[in-house]
């Protein structure tokens, strides 16, 4: 019987034959990560945690705060910023690595395919071409794909990953060495391999890399290769490290250190502040002018003259000297660039509505399958990207004349340097003398320089051509972006963007007769209102966009179209990288919450099922919490159910000369019983006895001083209690969750240290007998802490006794169960909080409130009950 309902429920997905799938209600699909079907849509998953962002103030830390100055204050700051400083040089080598040999196989590839063309556009033997082209892409984009089996993590631009970590969610894997030559190396295959796909995604995200590894001076990759480096072993300075290696690798890719400032600022980072704004734009100018100072000597032999700031350059934007009417824009041109913001953003909510639906179908029918098929996939896609690329070329271009200012030189070295780059990349298939082939010339060359020639060409381009390349271009762009290969997205955006510009500026022109117009600032306010619309950033890429044009009169008209085309955009769905954050299920928090989250309180979305560990505990207990829970933290508690009635007098409890009213105080038997008689999402296993009512009898004739108990027990704060007796089954509610005094909070990490090192006392011993870890020993297997299920922990005594109160944070943020969520959301994001107790007026720990209960697909599961119970 129960095979055929597994059966009926594996073929039957909608008809009534799965009660239980049936009978789950969004909180529950919520916390077990699974699909609502009805919206097809991913819920955040329970497996990704958060940074440890916020300090743990135990003893070993304080000990390493008795023995800092000044001097050694001032000691660390300096080597902080030397870190900073060496993050962005390697960031900019990096992005000078991978544009050195992206351009040598470039150059290697279309000067092979152009010879053969040329000389079998005579002998008509175009297909052997054709060959010849196919060999070097599919060839490329094989040994990419190949790199991203080794890292599955090194797929894609790894923005979203990076956004997620800047946000304070641990994604495995992200920042790994493996991760970094991967991406490096598969980036330079796929770009070179001719897909629609970028560089400079791939650069922020190797960036990101270089800053989380290289303070720590030691990987798993080479572990062999250690120094003894005692900075900087905290996920707090990694993730500022991360934040200033992802500003580095947007400032390298664009010349652009005030943008990725901006960049890692608006994109990701949670927590903020004064001293790390400077370090992290010092980072960014370090890679910059890095970058710029090798490309600069190994291109144009000038060492030291800084011509090149990043690997994407748009040149200089300048009307041509014989044109008197020309202006790079006019007041007339918003309300063209307002039109085009609109489209662009229509155009960017199309481009991710589409790509979603690929990338779900990727997650549902290519990725359960064998890896090969992934290979595959992209060797497709490469072969009918290089056909289209080919046969348009060929084909579907048009002769147009060339104009005589484009052959003509400026005395601008940086215009004369365009100019000559511009007129390189002139392809002339099959056309006359004086005139060149204008699909050939957009599509047969790298894609930097079709930008350059959207954007600074001042011959035509046919509007058929346009409108022909722009919709090829989206929709392999579309294609690509989210196969297993490196890949970014703001060049194809901005290529696909100019061409839409450019289309506008052309039927502007000569069908309305605005002779005034320039069609290079159209192409860029076309390639700002796209990428615009795709990555649904407005600040920094503004700033990214200014500092790439250095012009700074283009600040107006790309802040206006961008913030057009974000409305636009929001109004249908989300950015990309918001979209594919959403895919992997990870438990993003916004900068806000919705203003209607403020009727819920923290107790209405704290968890109150603990697990907790008392302050000296058995080591048998330990590990057997430890394997048998995965949470990652654990709150030290006592339990004062016998103290309960020492501190009860009438209906009114007493603490400290403040009287608080029985019935006012939230209690997490209380509680759960609220929840199990308001709701029925909670399955009845974890309910057993939920209606119990169990009455605490209470003395009339206690008549002993209150207050000279408290005094008795001021010095003993942590009585020796071991958990020897496992909850039964036949416990009533209050037995099930009975009254917690609540003391510090504990990391699992801390707890196997503990173990690990043999930090224990036998019973007929004291706790001060118990051996001492300094700050240096608790960290020292950072980050990659021993998992429980790996030790060998025989030589332990079981009833050994572990005293935790030394390395556990004493005073963690809390809040009380009346805290409206607005409050609990910016305490915990501004924070970057991993765990947050919420602790009642009288002490006791009532829940604990982490990542997952603060995501926005939880908060309106908690809404929907709340107006359930009104």
């Amino acid at each position: 019987m129960a095979g055929c309902r597994g059966s009926l429920c594996c073929c039957c997905r909608w008809c009534c034959c799965c009660g239980e799938r049936e009978t789950r209600t969004p909180e529950e699909l919520t916390i077990l990560g699974e699909t609502q079907e009805e919206e097809d849509e991913i819920l955040p998953r329970k497996d990704y945690e958060s940074l440890d962002y916020d300090r743990c103030i135990n003893d070993p830390y304080l000990e390493v705060l008795e023995t800092m100055d000044n001097k050694k204050g001032r000691r660390y700051e300096a080597v902080k910023w030397m870190m900073v400083f060496a993050i962005g040089v390697c960031t900019g080598l990096v992005g000078l690595f991978v544009d050195f040999f992206v351009r040598l196989f470039t150059q290697l590839k279309f000067g092979v395919v152009q010879a053969s063309v040329e000389e079998c556009s005579q002998k008509g033997c175009l297909a052997l071409s054709l060959l010849e082209l196919l060999g070097f892409n599919l060839t490329f984009v094989f040994f990419a794909s190949l790199l991203v089996l080794i890292e599955p993590v090194a797929a894609g631009s790894g923005i979203p990953e990076i956004k997620c970590y800047l946000n304070g969610v641990k994604v495995p894997g992200i920042v790994r060495l493996r991760t970094l030559l991967c991406k490096v190396f598969g980036v330079l295959f796929s770009v070179a391999g001719g897909l629609f796909v970028g560089k400079e995604g791939p650069m922020i995200h190797s960036g990101a890399v270089v800053g989380a590894g290289l303070p720590q001076f030691q990987s798993l990759s080479l572990r062999k290769i250690q120094f003894n480096f005692p900075y900087f072993r905290s996920d707090r300075d990694k993730r500022d490290f991360v934040s200033a290696g992802a500003a580095a690798g947007v400032a390298a890719a664009f010349g652009a250190p005030i943008g990725g400032t901006l960049f890692s600022l608006e994109e990701g980072s949670s927590f903020w502040n004064q001293g790390l704004t400077w370090k992290v734009l010092f980072c960014s100018m370090s890679a910059t002018f890095t970058l710029n100072f090798f490309r600069s000597g190994i291109q144009f032999g000038s060492w030291g003259s800084f011509q090149l700031p990043g690997l994407l350059n748009f040149g200089e934007f300048k009307c041509s000297d014989s044109d008197k009417k020309c202006h790079l824009w006019t007041a007339m041109d918003l309300g063209f660039f307002v039109v085009m913001g609109v489209v662009g953003g229509l155009l960017g909510a199309t481009f991710n509505c589409l790509n979603k639906r690929l990338a779900k179908y990727r997650v549902r029918n290519v990725h359960p399958k064998p890896k090969l098929v992934r290979v595959l996939e992209s060797l497709l896609v490469s072969l009918v990207t290089t056909v289209v690329v080919f046969v348009a070329s060929m084909v579907l271009g048009e002769c147009r004349q060339m104009s005589s200012a484009s052959q003509v030189g400026n005395d601008s070295f940086v215009l004369q340097v365009t100019s000559e780059e511009v007129n390189s990349s002139i392809k002339t298939f099959f056309c006359p003398n004086e005139t060149y082939n204008d699909m050939a010339t957009l599509f047969f060359n790298s894609q930097e320089s079709g930008i350059l020639q959207l954007f600074h060409q001042d011959s035509t381009f046919s509007p058929i051509t346009l409108a022909l390349f722009f919709v090829l271009y989206f929709v392999l762009a579309c294609w690509t972006y989210g196969i297993s290969v490196p890949s970014g997205l703001f060049v194809p955006s901005l290529l696909c963007g100019a061409a839409f510009g450019r289309l506008v500026a052309n039927i502007l022109k000569s069908y309305i007769g605005l002779g005034h117009i320039y069609s290079g600032t159209f192409a860029l306010i076309g390639a700002a209102a796209f990428l615009g619309g795709v990555v649904r950033m407005s600040i920094s890429l503004t700033v990214i966009l200014i500092e790439s044009t250095s012009e700074i009169t283009y600040g107006l008209p790309i802040m206006v179209t961008l913030m057009v085309a974000k409305w636009t955009g929001d109004f249908f769905n989300k950015g990309i990288y918001d979209i594919h954050v959403g895919l992997r299920g990870v438990p993003l928090l916004e900068w806000e919450t919705e203003v209607e989250m403020d009727k819920l309180r923290a107790s209405d979305i704290m968890e109150p099922n603990l697990t907790y560990v008392y302050p000296h505990t058995r080591i048998q207990s330990l590990v057997s919490i430890l394997r048998t829970t995965v949470h990652h933290a654990f709150p030290v508690v006592t339990e004062n159910r016998g103290n309960e009635k020492e501190f009860m007098k009438g209906n009114q409890l007493i603490s400290n000369n403040i009287k608080y009213k029985k019935c006012s105080i939230l209690t997490r038997a209380g509680e759960q019983r609220r929840r199990s008689q308001s709701m029925k999402s909670y399955p009845s296993s974890e309910l057993r006895n939920v209606c119990d009512e169990h009455v605490t009898s209470e003395d009339p004739g206690e008549k002993e001083d209150l207050l000279q108990q408290m005094l008795e027990r001021r010095y003993t704060p942590y009585p020796n209690l071991y958990p020897d007796q496992s909850p039964s089954e036949d416990w009533t509610m209050e037995e099930r969750f009975r009254p917690l005094t609540f003391h510090g909070l504990i990391l699992r990490s801390q707890l196997v240290t503990l173990l690990v090192r043999g930090v224990c006392y036998s019973e007929s011993q004291s706790s001060a007998s118990q051996p001492r870890l300094s700050y240096a020993e608790m960290a020292e297997d950072y980050p990659r802490y021993p998992d429980i299920h790996d030790l060998d922990l025989t030589l332990l005594n079981p009833r050994m006794i572990v005293d935790v109160t030394p390395y556990m944070n004493p005073a963690p943020f809390t809040v009380s169960p009346n805290t409206h969520v607005s409050q609990v959301f910016n305490l915990f994001r501004t924070m970057g909080l991993r765990h947050l107790p919420v602790v009642n007026a009288v002490g006791e720990i009532v829940g604990v409130i982490t990542r997952h209960n603060l995501t926005r697909e939880f908060l309106q599961a908690r809404l929907r009950q709340h107006y359930q119970t009104l």
